[in-house]
């Protein structure tokens, strides 16, 4: 049984930080890309970044380029998004997926992702 689980997410002021980790269990994490997404109140989930297998390529949405980064320790079988100079606009509910397959199309399109966390919430107070 395959369980993602998300953790990190918290109350920052913006400008600050924060990081989220994400764990993938039953499966083997260094077959798969792995994305983070977002859902913010009132509005459809959107694709945050995605990392490729073995994380030698990385894409990102334009609103989070220069101030995010995504990681992932395949030993540890752990996804990563570093956040940096929160904006307002990132207050989130934060999901980490794993990919159908090994490479990214994008930052992340929903439909390649096939297991889902349950979210950890971002709150950046402006």
């Amino acid at each position: 049984q395959v369980q993602v689980v998300e953790s990190g997410g918290g109350l920052v002021q913006a400008g600050g930080s924060l990081r989220l980790s994400c764990t993938a269990s039953g499966l083997t994490f260094d077959d798969y890309a792995m994305g983070w997404f977002r859902q913010a109140p009132g509005k459809e989930r959107e694709g945050v970044s995605c990392i490729t297998w073995g994380g030698g390529m990385t894409y990102y949405r334009d609103s989070v380029k220069g101030r995010f980064t995504i990681s992932r320790d395949n030993a540890k079988k752990t996804l990563y998004l570093q956040m940096n100079s929160l904006k307002h606009e990132d207050t989130a509910m934060y999901y980490c997926a794993t990919a159908r397959g090994r490479w990214c199309r994008s930052e992340g399109d929903q439909a390649d992702f096939g297991y889902w966390g349950q979210g950890t919430k971002v709150t950046v107070s402006s």
